[in-house]
């Protein structure tokens, strides 16, 4: 008897061991299933510029992953030292598949298109129902020697303008700054008399940092009525630099360093930094995109409840109103003809940015999802506020990935947003009639497209060097003279023999 239960007793551990290896097995095989489903779909790496303090969720990320069926390797980089990063793998031949660049920093890769790094892309667009759809006119102005090699990210001509902490105008009984002049005695006024009241001289008017085009410099210029970049005059192309608008803006912000009412560390600021000192109460304005204002005040009402913003976009120069642009594209991705060997890796690559434009991907990319960071009425996006925060850290980032997003019809309609957001939005509009657009977008020199890293620098550096004292209005006339022995005069000369030949 006792036997015959032992025996019982081993058959049912054996039973049990037998429907645990099975049910392991099963569990085993169901995962190199899904393994096998995911490696089996094409794998695709992207280096993009990240705007916010950290990536979007990889909850969203993986939803985009399985609608698009591509396997995504996700190269951020903080914005700030992406230019860097962009460029060493540029010269060191180690860039993703797919890879971001800046608007403000295409001419530093054109010669590498023209030295066939990057496939061209024009020919492959009809194949694709999105891609087939992009603006003529915008890819006509990214194109180079008339041929299209990137995919555009889409942005308003401007959207530069002044966030002020709203709630020290109040307490200094000041408006919003209309002209150049009211905007320096607010700078002043925010350093000097007390605007958070804490009773401490412990606030400056203005935080800047080490960019002279995203920064305050080029924006305070547009208002001065420097030109963008370049003047054509009489078929004369003459440098911004060498205008009287320029000198009186470097004249300008040097009022505001000598007068300390800006960081006096400006040429080293990080653009984190910067925003960070400005979130924190230790400055009253911030001169860049308006539509960062969100996230600055969700940030800055999360330390100090009282924290108010306002923005301004209408600031009265010389030449009345002003405002430099850029074209409606704010960058490109471009595809690595190394990282991408066949005609067929590129269809894969470009097939993925097509299907990101279709209605559930770009809603998902824009909006995030459905109950949880947005709610929709009547087929239209209502964004709460209570949501704001989340959308900022989960979803936005995204937005470096979206092409053509402003165009895109797929893109449901929103019936409410954030109320800040909505002000910036329609401030960026008004830009619109006052914009100064770069008149040699078109035009080409072989020596600028070759040499324009090194030329900037002598500018930036003898602006930098005007503004804080160690050079006088005949030194920077001198480093003139030497950017264009280095370069700048065939740059000139190339720019109007192209103005002259279209």
């Amino acid at each position: 008897m006792l036997s015959t239960k032992k025996g019982i007793r081993g058959l049912s551990v054996f039973i049990l061991l037998l429907i645990a290896v099975s049910l392991l097995s099963d569990c085993i095989n169901r995962e190199t299933k899904l393994k096998a489903t995911s490696e089996d779909r094409p794998f695709l790496s992207i280096l993009a510029p990240l705007h916010f303090p950290q990536p979007p969720s990889k909850e969203i990320v993986a939803e985009i992953e399985e609608k698009t069926d591509v396997r995504l390797d996700l190269r951020w980089v903080p914005e700030g030292v992406y230019t860097d990063k962009m460029m060493t793998g540029l010269t060191t031949n180690s860039l993703a598949k797919v890879s971001f660049v800046k608007f403000s920093d295409y001419h530093l890769v054109k010669n590498a298109i023209r030295l066939d790094v990057f496939w061209e892309i024009g020919p492959y667009l009809a194949e694709f129902p999105n891609l087939s759809q992009l603006n003529p006119e915008i890819l006509d102005q990214a194109a180079v020697d008339g041929k299209i090699y990137g995919l555009y990210t889409e942005r308003p001509s401007s959207r530069q303008g002044l966030i002020l902490r709203k709630d020290w105008l109040d307490r200094l009984g000041l408006e919003e700054p209309q002209t150049l002049e009211e905007l320096y005695e607010v700078l002043r006024q925010f350093t000097y008399d007390d605007p958070d009241g804490n009773g401490k001289q412990d606030t400056l008017g203005i935080v800047d940092r080490n960019d002279l085009v995203y920064g305050i410099f080029k924006t305070l210029s547009s208002y001065f009525g420097t030109p963008n970049n370049w003047k054509i005059e009489e078929d004369r192309v003459i440098p911004e630099f060498m205008t009287d608008e320029y000198m009186n803006t470097m004249k300008y912000v040097k009022r505001l360093y000598d007068e300390k009412l800006i960081n006096l560390d400006f040429p080293l600021t990080s653009k984190e930094v910067q925003r960070d000192r400005f979130i924190r109460g230790e400055a009253g304005v911030l001169i860049g995109s308006m539509t960062d204002v969100q996230r600055l005040s969700i940030e800055a009402r999360a330390m100090n409840p009282d924290a108010d913003f306002a923005l301004v976009n209408r600031i009265k120069g010389p030449y009345g109103y002003k405002v430099w642009s850029i074209p409606n594209f704010n960058g490109l991705y471009l595809f690595s003809k190394k990282m991408i060997p066949t005609e067929q890796d590129l269809r894969v690559a470009l097939g993925f940015f097509d299907r990101t434009m279709d209605k559930d991907v770009a809603n998902l990319m824009m909006y995030g999802l459905e109950g949880r960071h947005y709610k929709t009425e009547n087929g239209k996006v209502i964004l709460p506020e209570e949501t704001s925060q989340l959308r900022v850290n989960e979803v936005n980032p995204l937005y470096s990935l979206m092409i053509a997003d402003i165009s895109n019809p797929n893109l449901m309609d929103v019936e409410q947003k954030e109320h800040l957001t909505q002000i910036a939005e329609q401030l960026s509009k008004d830009n619109e009639a006052f914009l100064v657009d770069d008149p040699t977008v078109r035009l080409s020199s072989p020596t600028y497209d070759e040499k324009s890293a090194e030329l900037s620098t002598i500018i930036s550096d003898a602006t930098y060097h005007y503004i804080l004292g160690r050079i006088d209005a005949e030194g920077f006339q001198q480093e003139i003279e030497r950017w264009k022995q280095s370069g700048g005069q065939a740059v000139i000369q190339e720019f109007e023999e192209a103005l002259s030949h279209p």
